[in-house]
C-alpha cells in the first residue's frame, strides 16, 4: 500500500503549489494510495512572513490566510467523505514555527474538530525562511551568526523549542537547514559535534513521546542525494528505536509519490522493513467502523455513524467560515474554549498507528511510470 502523510494543493497554497485539490486526491487514487494526508500550510498571523510573490498587496495577502484555511477544512472534509470507500483521507496541516508565538495559535487550530493532526516543520532561522532560496538563507546564516555552523545550531535550538511546545505528531523534514547548504551532504557528526549534539538532544525527545519522522522525498527531487533526514540522523533515530512515516511533500499532481522508489531504496538500506502511517478511528464508545482491510463488521451500522460523523465535521466547518472575517484574532478567539478534543471533543476521530510494510508499498510503486 502507498500512502503520503504530507500534500499540498495550488488550490490552497496558490503561488507555492499547483493543481486543485480534488484532482489530486482522485491522481493518488490512480496511483493506487490507500491513505493521504492533507496539510496545507497554516495561515500567518504577520506582514512581515509574507513571502516575496505575496508583497504586491500585502494586506490583501494576509486577510485571505484564514478565510482560505476554513475553505481548505470544508473542501477537505468534502473529500473525505466522497472518496471515503476509495481513500483514508486524513485532514492536517503544516504546522510553522517563524517565531514562538506561533505555538498558541498552532494548538488552536489544531484543536478544530475537522483537524486529524498537524505536521511539525520548521522553516525559518529567527523568522526568516531557509528553504526560499539562496538570498534568504545568506540573510538567516547572517542573523544566526554568519556561519552555517552556527545558522545549524539556531535552526536545532528553535526545532527543539518548536517540538517541546507542540510535540507534533509527525515530524516534517527534520534536517530541511541542509537544503540551501554549501554543503548539504556534510557528515554532521564528525565535522560539527556541537550541532550533532542538538540533533541527538531533538531526536531523543521525539522518540520519548512517540512522534514520527517522516521519510521526506522531496529533498530528492530538490537535487539531495537523500531524503530528509540524512542517513546518519536516520541511523541516530533507528537507533533510539524511532518509527518513520512516508511523505512525498507534493505540491501538485505531477510529484505525487514523485522518488517514492529511491527512499524505498534509502529505507531499506538502512534495515527498515516497515513504516507506519496514521489512521482515524471512531472515538472508543463508538462501534468499530473497519480494520486495516476495510473489512466492516456492521456495514450499514458503520456507514451510518461514518456518514454521522462526515455531517457533523462539515458543519462544524461551515459554521466557523460563515462566523469569521477572516481576521486572525476573530478566528483564534473562537477556539478559546476549545478542550483537547476540539469544540465537540465527541466529534474527534482518534487516530491510531498503522504498520505498512516497505514490501506493500514497493509492490504498488513499482506499477508506476518513471
Amino acid at each position: 500500500m502507498a500512502f503520503t502523510m504530507h500534500s499540498h494543493s495550488g488550490q490552497f497554497c496558490p503561488g507555492h503549489a499547483k493543481d486543485q485539490l480534488e484532482d489530486i486526491v482522485k491522481h493518488a487514487i490512480s496511483l493506487g494510495y490507500t491513505t493521504m494526508g492533507l496539510t496545507e500550510h497554516m495561515p500567518r498571523t504577520s506582514l512581515e512572513d509574507l513571502y516575496p510573490e505575496e508583497l504586491d498587496d500585502p494586506e490583501g495577502s494576509l486577510s485571505v490566510l484564514f478565510p482560505r484555511h476554513n475553505a481548505y477544512l470544508l473542501e477537505a472534509g468534502r473529500l473525505q467523505a466522497k472518496y471515503s470507500s476509495q481513500i483514508h483521507i486524513l485532514i492536517g496541516f503544516e504546522g510553522e514555527w517563524i517565531r514562538p508565538a506561533y505555538g498558541t495559535l498552532v494548538n488552536k487550530l489544531a484543536a478544530h474538530p475537522g483537524i486529524d493532526y498537524f505536521i511539525g516543520s520548521l522553516h525559518h532561522i529567527d523568522g526568516i525562511p531557509i528553504d526560499y532560496d539562496a538570498a534568504y538563507y545568506a540573510r538567516a546564516v547572517a542573523s544566526a551568526g554568519g556561519t552555517e555552523e552556527s545558522a545549524y545550531e539556531a535552526y536545532y535550538d528553535q526545532q527543539h523549542a518548536m517540538l517541546t511546545t507542540l510535540r507534533p505528531r509527525v515530524v516534517g523534514h527534520f534536517d530541511l537547514v541542509r537544503l540551501l547548504s554549501s554543503t548539504p551532504e556534510r557528515e554532521i557528526r564528525a565535522n560539527w559535534p556541537s550541532v550533532w549534539d542538538r540533533i541527538c538532544r531533538n531526536l531523543q525527545f521525539v522518540a520519548s513521546y512517540g512522534g514520527l519522522l517522516e521519510c521526506n522525498s522531496s529533498a530528492l527531487r530538490k537535487g539531495l542525494s537523500e531524503p530528509y533526514p540524512s542517513r546518519e540522523i536516520a541511523e541516530e533515530w533507528l537507533r533510539l528505536g524511532g518509527k518513520f512515516t512516508l511523505s512525498d511533500d507534493s505540491h501538485g499532481i505531477e510529484q505525487v509519490g514523485t522518488n517514492y522508489g529511491r527512499a524505498l531504496y534509502f529505507l531499506e538500506g538502512l534495515g527498515v522493513q516497515s513504516v507506519w502511517s496514521l489512521r482515524r478511528k471512531l472515538r472508543p464508545s463508538a462501534p468499530e467502523v473497519g480494520d486495516s482491510n476495510h473489512i466492516l463488521r456492521d456495514p450499514q451500522m458503520a456507514a451510518m455513524l461514518l456518514e454521522q460523523q462526515h455531517k457533523r465535521r462539515y458543519m462544524m466547518a461551515r459554521q466557523e467560515q460563515d462566523g469569521t472575517d477572516g481576521t486572525p484574532h476573530r478566528y483564534a478567539a473562537s477556539l478559546d474554549n476549545a478542550g483537547p478534543g476540539g469544540p465537540d471533543e465527541g466529534g474527534k476521530a482518534r487516530l491510531v498507528e498503522m504498520e505498512v510494510s516497505l514490501e506493500s508499498v514497493r509492490a504498488i510503486v513499482s506499477k508506476w511510470k518513471t
